[in-house]
């Protein structure tokens, strides 16, 4: 999952959502650094990837692409998931997609010093340029993945290649997320109740 999947599976709390960015960031190894409720969601971030990667529904998403860019299926479902949220905001949460935005990035500034240094460099271009909420449209898919192409050490072509692949099965892939993401919620509210009470 991307960004906007991850915070909105943490939204019960400002630290709990920030674990859930730095999932993508911060080693677990050195999720000692953190205080407990951010370190948590930084385990969790890596168990969502998990059941993701392995869910039936997200691997037959992942074979609709069937030419060499396909290596890179998992990125551009990643965030062509974050677009079937972001467009279909209401279906999954009561917090208007804005405000739930606006609350986050508030909490990134409001933690910027705790931030890895990688995170902090992105800082200004997440927030300036809103990257959770262009989401809402196709055209945010497209900047997030040529962004994220320019980042490979190679082969950053194939990841833009399967831009089209999203456009020809959107319908498809959207259904699968429309599937998938109920599952993934229920996941989630289980084994942070298991580790919750494990804390205790």
């Amino acid at each position: 999952m991307n960004y906007l999947a991850h915070i909105l599976l943490a939204q019960h709390s400002d630290e709990a959502m920030l674990g859930a960015l730095l999932g993508d960031f911060v080693k677990i190894a050195d999720t000692h650094s953190y205080p407990p409720e951010i370190a948590r969601d930084i385990v969790l971030h890596r168990q969502v990837d998990e059941f993701t990667d392995s869910h039936p529904l997200v691997l037959a998403g992942k074979a609709m692409f069937a030419g060499p860019e396909r290596r890179f299926a998992g990125i551009l479902l990643d965030v062509f998931y974050d677009h079937v949220l972001a467009s279909n905001w209401a279906s999954y949460s009561d917090v208007p997609l804005d405000a739930f935005i606006a609350r986050f990035y508030a909490t990134l500034e409001r933690h910027r010093d705790i931030l890895p240094e990688r995170l902090q460099q992105m800082l200004p271009w997440l927030i300036g340029e809103d990257w959770l909420g262009s989401y809402r449209e196709f055209a945010g898919v497209d900047t997030a993945l040529r962004r994220i192409a320019t980042r490979l050490s190679k082969n950053g072509h194939l990841l833009t290649d399967g831009i089209a692949g999203l456009q020809t099965h959107h319908i498809a892939l959207a259904d699968g997320f429309a599937g998938f993401f109920p599952q993934l919620q229920d996941f989630v509210a289980y084994t942070r109740a298991g580790s919750e009470a494990r804390a205790c």
